[in-house]
Protein backbone atom coordinates (compact mmCIF):
# COMPACT_ATOMS: atom_id res chain seq x y z
CA UNK A 1 0.00 0.00 0.00
CA UNK A 2 2.29 3.00 -0.93
CA UNK A 3 1.07 6.26 0.63
CA UNK A 4 2.50 8.79 -0.54
CA UNK A 5 2.53 12.44 0.85
CA UNK A 6 2.38 14.84 -1.38
CA UNK A 7 3.43 19.10 -0.34
CA UNK A 8 2.85 20.35 -4.12
CA UNK A 9 -0.01 21.08 -6.09
CA UNK A 10 2.64 19.89 -8.54
CA UNK A 11 3.43 16.74 -7.57
CA UNK A 12 4.02 13.93 -10.18
CA UNK A 13 0.72 11.77 -10.36
CA UNK A 14 -1.76 13.85 -9.07
CA UNK A 15 -2.48 15.65 -12.50
CA UNK A 16 -5.76 13.39 -13.18
CA UNK A 17 -7.31 14.44 -9.87
CA UNK A 18 -6.63 18.61 -10.08
CA UNK A 19 -5.52 20.15 -14.02
CA UNK A 20 -7.29 17.49 -16.73
CA UNK A 21 -11.02 18.77 -18.07
CA UNK A 22 -13.25 16.21 -17.99
CA UNK A 23 -12.98 15.87 -21.72
CA UNK A 24 -9.32 15.24 -21.03
CA UNK A 25 -10.03 12.22 -18.84
CA UNK A 26 -12.52 10.99 -20.95
CA UNK A 27 -10.14 10.98 -24.26
CA UNK A 28 -6.64 12.05 -23.50
CA UNK A 29 -5.81 9.46 -20.87
CA UNK A 30 -6.00 5.46 -22.86
CA UNK A 31 -8.21 7.05 -25.90
CA UNK A 32 -9.90 3.59 -25.76
CA UNK A 33 -10.76 3.56 -22.06
CA UNK A 34 -10.27 7.04 -20.47
CA UNK A 35 -10.83 8.18 -16.76
CA UNK A 36 -13.28 9.28 -14.19
CA UNK A 37 -13.50 10.53 -10.72
CA UNK A 38 -15.78 8.91 -8.08
CA UNK A 39 -15.72 11.05 -4.70
CA UNK A 40 -16.76 9.59 -1.68
CA UNK A 41 -16.23 6.51 0.53
CA UNK A 42 -19.71 5.16 -0.55
CA UNK A 43 -19.96 6.08 -4.16
CA UNK A 44 -16.36 4.74 -4.19
CA UNK A 45 -17.18 1.20 -3.14
CA UNK A 46 -20.28 1.26 -5.15
CA UNK A 47 -18.01 1.55 -8.47
CA UNK A 48 -15.96 -1.20 -7.52
CA UNK A 49 -18.37 -3.66 -6.63
CA UNK A 50 -19.44 -2.65 -10.16
CA UNK A 51 -16.15 -4.09 -11.34
CA UNK A 52 -14.22 -0.15 -12.24
CA UNK A 53 -10.56 -0.70 -11.84
CA UNK A 54 -9.31 2.11 -9.70
CA UNK A 55 -6.25 3.74 -10.73
CA UNK A 56 -5.53 6.51 -7.13
CA UNK A 57 -7.04 7.34 -4.57
CA UNK A 58 -6.87 10.67 -3.24
CA UNK A 59 -7.70 11.34 0.27
CA UNK A 60 -6.80 13.29 3.61
CA UNK A 61 -4.47 11.61 6.16
CA UNK A 62 -7.29 11.17 8.28
CA UNK A 63 -9.22 8.58 6.37
CA UNK A 64 -6.44 6.53 5.53
CA UNK A 65 -7.49 4.36 8.72
CA UNK A 66 -11.01 5.50 8.89
CA UNK A 67 -13.43 6.36 6.16
CA UNK A 68 -11.22 5.13 3.30
CA UNK A 69 -9.09 1.89 5.40
CA UNK A 70 -11.59 -0.70 3.72
CA UNK A 71 -11.00 0.71 0.34
CA UNK A 72 -7.45 0.77 0.27
CA UNK A 73 -7.55 -2.38 1.72
CA UNK A 74 -9.50 -3.83 -1.38
CA UNK A 75 -6.58 -1.55 -3.62
CA UNK A 76 -3.42 -2.56 -2.52
CA UNK A 77 -1.24 -1.77 -5.33
CA UNK A 78 -2.74 1.72 -6.15
CA UNK A 79 -0.95 5.05 -5.06
CA UNK A 80 -2.20 6.65 -2.31
CA UNK A 81 -1.81 10.28 -2.39
CA UNK A 82 -2.38 12.49 1.02
CA UNK A 83 -1.47 15.77 2.57
CA UNK A 84 -3.35 18.67 4.57
CA UNK A 85 -7.08 19.37 3.84
CA UNK A 86 -5.94 22.65 2.76
CA UNK A 87 -3.51 21.64 0.07
CA UNK A 88 -6.03 19.14 -1.20
CA UNK A 89 -8.65 21.69 -1.44
CA UNK A 90 -6.05 23.80 -3.90
CA UNK A 91 -5.58 20.76 -5.77
CA UNK A 92 -8.64 19.84 -6.42
CA UNK A 93 -10.40 23.51 -6.62
CA UNK A 94 -12.87 22.53 -4.09
CA UNK A 95 -13.39 21.10 -0.09
CA UNK A 96 -13.62 17.51 -0.51
CA UNK A 97 -16.83 17.14 1.46
CA UNK A 98 -16.10 13.46 2.03
CA UNK A 99 -12.42 13.87 2.00
CA UNK A 100 -11.70 10.72 -0.70
CA UNK A 101 -11.41 10.65 -4.05
CA UNK A 102 -10.60 7.85 -6.75
CA UNK A 103 -9.56 7.94 -9.99
CA UNK A 104 -10.63 5.19 -12.07
CA UNK A 105 -10.65 3.55 -15.67
CA UNK A 106 -13.41 4.01 -18.09
CA UNK A 107 -14.89 0.58 -19.20
CA UNK A 108 -15.91 0.30 -22.93
CA UNK A 109 -18.96 1.27 -23.89
CA UNK A 110 -21.05 -1.60 -24.60
CA UNK A 111 -23.73 -1.93 -27.64
CA UNK A 112 -27.48 -1.41 -27.35
CA UNK A 113 -28.99 -4.83 -27.86
CA UNK A 114 -26.73 -5.96 -24.82
CA UNK A 115 -27.53 -3.18 -22.86
CA UNK A 116 -31.18 -4.04 -23.24
CA UNK A 117 -31.53 -7.44 -23.93
CA UNK A 118 -33.54 -8.04 -20.66
CA UNK A 119 -34.83 -4.78 -20.11
CA UNK A 120 -38.40 -4.15 -20.30
CA UNK A 121 -38.56 -0.23 -19.27
CA UNK A 122 -35.53 1.73 -20.61
CA UNK A 123 -35.38 5.63 -20.59
CA UNK A 124 -33.33 7.01 -23.78
CA UNK A 125 -31.92 10.48 -22.64
CA UNK A 126 -31.97 12.97 -25.16
CA UNK A 127 -29.54 15.99 -25.15
CA UNK A 128 -29.77 16.78 -21.66
CA UNK A 129 -26.63 18.24 -20.81
CA UNK A 130 -27.23 19.37 -17.00
CA UNK A 131 -25.05 17.16 -14.73
CA UNK A 132 -27.26 17.29 -11.91
CA UNK A 133 -30.50 16.04 -13.86
CA UNK A 134 -28.44 13.46 -15.61
CA UNK A 135 -27.36 12.48 -12.04
CA UNK A 136 -30.55 12.51 -10.54
CA UNK A 137 -31.95 11.03 -13.78
CA UNK A 138 -29.83 7.85 -13.15
CA UNK A 139 -30.99 7.96 -9.23
CA UNK A 140 -34.45 7.56 -10.16
CA UNK A 141 -33.89 5.13 -12.83
CA UNK A 142 -31.81 2.58 -10.32
CA UNK A 143 -35.15 3.22 -7.64
CA UNK A 144 -37.50 2.83 -9.78
CA UNK A 145 -37.16 0.03 -11.69
CA UNK A 146 -36.06 1.62 -15.27
CA UNK A 147 -33.42 -1.83 -16.15
CA UNK A 148 -31.55 0.50 -18.62
CA UNK A 149 -30.58 4.13 -19.71
CA UNK A 150 -29.52 5.13 -23.45
CA UNK A 151 -28.00 8.53 -23.90
CA UNK A 152 -27.40 10.31 -27.29
CA UNK A 153 -24.25 11.81 -27.55
CA UNK A 154 -25.61 15.21 -26.89
CA UNK A 155 -26.27 13.92 -23.57
CA UNK A 156 -24.17 14.83 -21.09
CA UNK A 157 -21.13 11.83 -19.64
CA UNK A 158 -22.77 10.34 -17.21
CA UNK A 159 -19.35 9.63 -15.31
CA UNK A 160 -18.56 13.59 -15.07
CA UNK A 161 -17.47 14.01 -11.44
CA UNK A 162 -21.38 15.97 -10.53
CA UNK A 163 -23.14 13.65 -12.08
CA UNK A 164 -21.30 10.55 -10.15
CA UNK A 165 -21.89 12.43 -7.24
CA UNK A 166 -25.56 13.49 -7.81
CA UNK A 167 -26.39 9.78 -8.20
CA UNK A 168 -24.89 8.90 -4.89
CA UNK A 169 -23.50 5.87 -7.16
CA UNK A 170 -26.27 4.77 -9.11
CA UNK A 171 -24.40 5.19 -12.91
CA UNK A 172 -22.53 2.11 -11.68
CA UNK A 173 -25.94 0.08 -11.01
CA UNK A 174 -27.83 0.56 -14.23
CA UNK A 175 -26.77 -0.51 -17.10
CA UNK A 176 -26.26 2.22 -19.49
CA UNK A 177 -24.78 3.40 -22.92
CA UNK A 178 -24.87 5.38 -26.26
CA UNK A 179 -27.76 5.14 -28.69
CA UNK A 180 -27.88 7.04 -32.28
CA UNK A 181 -30.82 6.01 -33.58
CA UNK A 182 -33.21 5.83 -31.02
CA UNK A 183 -36.14 4.64 -32.84
CA UNK A 184 -34.73 2.73 -35.21
CA UNK A 185 -32.14 0.90 -32.72
CA UNK A 186 -35.02 0.62 -29.77
CA UNK A 187 -38.17 -0.88 -32.70
CA UNK A 188 -35.15 -3.67 -33.36
CA UNK A 189 -35.40 -4.72 -29.84
CA UNK A 190 -38.98 -4.53 -29.99
CA UNK A 191 -39.64 -1.36 -27.73
CA UNK A 192 -42.55 0.86 -28.00
CA UNK A 193 -41.34 4.69 -27.77
CA UNK A 194 -42.88 7.23 -25.45
CA UNK A 195 -41.48 10.63 -25.95
CA UNK A 196 -42.85 12.75 -22.91
CA UNK A 197 -43.80 16.09 -24.46
CA UNK A 198 -46.62 18.92 -24.41
CA UNK A 199 -48.24 18.65 -27.34
CA UNK A 200 -51.43 19.21 -28.52
CA UNK A 201 -52.29 15.21 -29.24
CA UNK A 202 -50.19 13.98 -26.38
CA UNK A 203 -51.49 11.82 -24.33
CA UNK A 204 -51.83 11.65 -20.33
CA UNK A 205 -49.59 9.48 -18.35
CA UNK A 206 -52.23 7.20 -16.66
CA UNK A 207 -53.51 6.64 -20.19
CA UNK A 208 -54.33 2.98 -19.65
CA UNK A 209 -52.86 1.40 -23.16
CA UNK A 210 -49.83 2.67 -21.90
CA UNK A 211 -50.15 0.34 -18.90
CA UNK A 212 -50.88 -2.36 -20.70
CA UNK A 213 -47.00 -2.04 -23.19
CA UNK A 214 -44.52 -5.09 -22.64
CA UNK A 215 -41.42 -3.33 -23.50
CA UNK A 216 -41.21 0.66 -23.17
CA UNK A 217 -38.39 2.93 -24.09
CA UNK A 218 -39.42 6.72 -22.54
CA UNK A 219 -37.62 9.61 -23.92
CA UNK A 220 -36.83 12.54 -21.74
CA UNK A 221 -35.60 15.48 -23.57
CA UNK A 222 -33.31 19.02 -22.61
CA UNK A 223 -33.99 20.98 -19.17
CA UNK A 224 -34.93 24.34 -21.95
CA UNK A 225 -36.45 23.67 -25.39
CA UNK A 226 -37.36 19.58 -24.61
CA UNK A 227 -37.72 16.83 -27.33
CA UNK A 228 -36.78 17.98 -30.89
CA UNK A 229 -40.25 18.11 -33.29
CA UNK A 230 -38.68 14.78 -34.94
CA UNK A 231 -37.94 12.79 -31.89
CA UNK A 232 -41.95 13.44 -30.57
CA UNK A 233 -43.40 12.58 -34.61
CA UNK A 234 -41.41 9.76 -35.03
CA UNK A 235 -42.58 7.91 -31.36
CA UNK A 236 -44.94 6.10 -30.68
CA UNK A 237 -46.60 7.85 -27.76
CA UNK A 238 -46.45 11.26 -27.31
CA UNK A 239 -47.56 11.39 -23.37
CA UNK A 240 -47.66 14.20 -20.99
CA UNK A 241 -47.85 14.64 -17.38
CA UNK A 242 -51.10 16.96 -16.48
CA UNK A 243 -50.16 20.31 -14.75
CA UNK A 244 -52.02 22.56 -12.21
CA UNK A 245 -51.69 26.45 -11.48
CA UNK A 246 -50.56 27.07 -14.48
CA UNK A 247 -47.43 25.26 -14.78
CA UNK A 248 -46.26 23.90 -18.06
CA UNK A 249 -43.57 21.78 -17.36
CA UNK A 250 -41.52 19.81 -14.89
CA UNK A 251 -37.44 19.90 -14.88
CA UNK A 252 -36.46 17.03 -16.61
CA UNK A 253 -35.70 14.86 -13.10
CA UNK A 254 -38.67 15.64 -11.44
CA UNK A 255 -40.66 14.64 -14.83
CA UNK A 256 -38.50 11.35 -15.26
CA UNK A 257 -39.44 10.52 -11.34
CA UNK A 258 -42.85 10.85 -12.36
CA UNK A 259 -43.09 8.74 -15.84
CA UNK A 260 -40.51 6.04 -14.42
CA UNK A 261 -43.05 5.49 -11.35
CA UNK A 262 -46.54 6.05 -13.48
CA UNK A 263 -44.97 3.47 -16.81
CA UNK A 264 -43.11 1.27 -14.15
CA UNK A 265 -43.83 -2.78 -15.14
CA UNK A 266 -47.15 -3.63 -13.50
Amino acid sequence: MPIIHIESLTHPGVEVFSTLTEAQLRRDIEPDKGIFIAESPKVIRVALDAGYEPLALLCEERHITGDAADIIARCPDIPVYTGSRDLLAALTGYTLTRGVLCAMHRSTAPCVADVVKDARRVVVIDGVTDTTNIGAIFRSAAALGIDAVLLTRTACDPLNRRAVRVSMGSVFLVPWTWIDDIEGQLHAEGFVTAAMALTDDSVPIDYVPLKEVAKMAIIMGTEGDGLAHGVITAADYVVRIPMAHGVDSLNVAAAAAVAFWELRVR
